[in-house]
C-alpha cells in the first residue's frame, strides 16, 4: 500500500553537453497531464530564475533542454514519471521576482505536430505500419504488446502521424482487437492493451477529495446497417442490420462494406461500433491525493458511494505543488474481465482471479487482525506472503456479488 503522505517530486533538466542539474529547490509550480485526445504527455514548471553557481537558470535551460520529473513515495517506488523538451521558454519580472516558465512534452509531441502522406496496401498488419510510422521518425520502440491484424488499403493524405496511429489502432478494434494505446516511458515508446498496470490502484472515500459520476445517452448508437458497394446510379443496398438498444430510439450508424472485404468480416466490424457506442456511457471525474505513478490508460477499483467497479483512465492531470490529482474515468467493459477467467490451481501467485469461498477477510495478514465477515464470489489476489504470516492471501473483489478486500486464509479460495 502506498504512504500518500511520503510523496516527494524532484526535477532534473539536461543543459548543454548533456550536464544534469537538479533544480527541484528552485521549483515554485510543477505539474503534468495526459489529456483524451492527446498522445503526448504535457509537463510544465516555474521556477526561480537565481543566479546560481552556474549561471541564471534561464542560461541553463533552454527551449530543447530535456526535463525529467521523478517520484517516490519513501520506499521502493522511485522512478521517472514524466519527461520532455522544453517547447514553450518565458522570463518574467515582477515586484522584483525573476521567473522562468517552461512547457515540455515528451518524443509523441513530434507525431502530433507532423502530417504525412502514407499508403498502406491491402493486407499491412496492424504492428508492421505503426512501427514503421515510429521508425521513419526515429522514435525508438520499447514494447509492442498491441494488435497485429491485416488491414484493408489504407491511403492517408496530410494527415497528423498520431492521427494515423490511432486510426490504426480503431480499425483493429472493429476487428476485433482489443483496444491499446500509445505511450511514451523513459524516452521510448509502446504500444500497449489498456488496463495492462500491474499495480491497480483502489479509491475509498477515504483516500478521495471528491466524486462525480454521470450517466448518458447523448451519443448513443442503437443500429448499424451494412451497405454493400454502390451500383452505376450511386445506390447502396442493405445488406445486414444490427440492433442495440432501440428502446431509446434508434441512432443509426452505416457501414459500407469495402470491396475487398467479405459480409461476416463487415458484419463483425458493425458489431464492433455497437460493442463501442452501443452502450450507455457511464463517466465518472476523481479528485484525490497525488498518485504520480498512474498514467492514462491505466485500470483503477473505485469504491465510493454506489460505484464499485473497474474503470479506465481516460485523462489525468497531476499537480505536485497540492500533491493532488484529477482523474475523468470510464467504466471499464466487461470483456476486461472475461479475458482473466478463473481456473482452478494449486500454484496461486498476484494477479490470479479466484473464486473467494466466503468467510472472513482481515486488516492485517497479523495475528490479532481484526477479522469482519465478506460474501463469496470472484476476486483478485493483489498480495501474497504478508509479513504477519497468519493470514497471507490479500484479495479485492472483481464484481458487486462479493465484497472481499482483505487478508485471507488458506484454502478460502480456489
Amino acid at each position: 500500500m502506498i504512504d500518500l503522505s511520503k510523496i516527494t517530486y524532484r526535477v532534473i533538466v539536461m543543459g548543454e553537453g548533456n550536464k544534469q542539474y537538479n533544480i527541484t529547490n528552485y521549483i515554485e509550480n510543477l505539474g503534468w497531464e495526459e489529456n483524451e485526445n492527446e498522445i503526448a504527455v504535457r509537463s510544465s514548471f516555474t521556477a526561480r530564475n537565481d543566479n546560481t553557481s552556474k549561471g541564471y537558470l534561464s542560461n541553463i535551460i533552454k527551449p530543447g533542454c530535456l526535463a525529467g520529473i521523478f517520484a517516490t513515495d519513501g520506499g521502493s517506488l522511485n522512478k521517472e514519471v514524466a519527461r520532455g523538451y522544453v517547447e514553450t521558454w518565458n522570463i518574467s519580472q515582477q515586484n522584483g521576482s525573476n521567473q522562468l516558465k517552461c512547457t515540455c512534452y515528451d518524443d509523441l509531441y513530434k507525431l502530433q505536430k507532423s502530417q504525412d502522406n502514407i499508403y498502406f496496401p491491402e493486407g499491412t498488419g496492424t504492428q508492421s505500419a505503426i512501427i514503421g510510422i515510429l521508425n521513419n521518425w526515429e522514435i525508438p520502440l520499447a514494447a509492442y504488446q498491441g494488435p497485429d491484424v491485416a488491414h484493408s488499403k489504407q491511403k492517408f493524405n496530410n494527415k497528423y502521424l498520431s492521427d494515423m496511429i490511432l486510426e490504426l489502432l480503431d480499425d483493429a478494434v472493429k476487428k476485433g482487437e482489443r483496444k491499446c494505446m500509445i505511450r511514451a516511458e523513459e524516452g521510448r515508446v509502446s504500444i500497449l492493451p489498456r488496463g495492462s498496470n500491474s499495480t491497480v490502484y483502489v479509491f475509498r472515500e477515504d483516500n478521495t477529495k471528491s466524486v462525480s459520476e454521470s450517466h448518458s445517452v447523448a451519443n448513443l448508437v442503437t443500429r448499424v446497417k451494412v451497405l454493400g458497394k454502390a451500383d452505376d446510379d450511386g445506390n447502396s443496398s442493405v445488406e445486414a442490420t444490427l440492433n442495440g438498444l432501440t428502446q431509446y430510439g434508434i441512432r443509426q450508424r452505416i457501414y459500407t462494406r469495402g470491396t475487398d472485404q467479405d459480409l461476416a468480416a463487415a458484419q463483425s466490424a458493425a458489431q464492433e461500433i455497437l460493442n463501442e457506442k452501443g452502450n450507455i456511457e457511464r463517466k465518472m471525474s476523481i479528485q484525490s491525493p497525488d498518485i504520480p505513478f498512474i498514467r492514462k490508460g491505466d485500470l483503477v477499483y473505485v469504491m465510493v458511494g454506489t460505484a464499485a467497479s473497474y474503470y479506465y483512465v481516460k485523462s489525468i492531470s497531476h499537480n505536485a505543488d497540492s500533491c493532488s490529482m484529477s482523474m475523468e474515468l470510464e467504466l471499464a467493459v466487461p470483456e476486461m474481465i472475461q479475458e482473466n477467467k478463473v481456473t482452478p490451481k494449486q500454484d496461486y501467485n498476484v494477479g490470479d482471479i479466484v473464486n473467494f469461498h466466503g468467510g472472513i477477510h482481515y486488516y492485517t495478514s497479523y495475528p490479532d487482525a481484526k477479522g469482519y465477515k465478506a460474501r463469496a464470489g470472484r476476486a483478485k489476489i493483489t498480495k501474497k506472503n504478508g509479513s504477519g504470516k497468519a493470514h497471507p492471501w490479500h484479495l479485492i473483489h472483481e464484481d458487486n456479488s462479493s465484497n472481499v478486500y482483505g487478508w485471507v486464509d488458506n484454502g478460502t479460495f480456489d
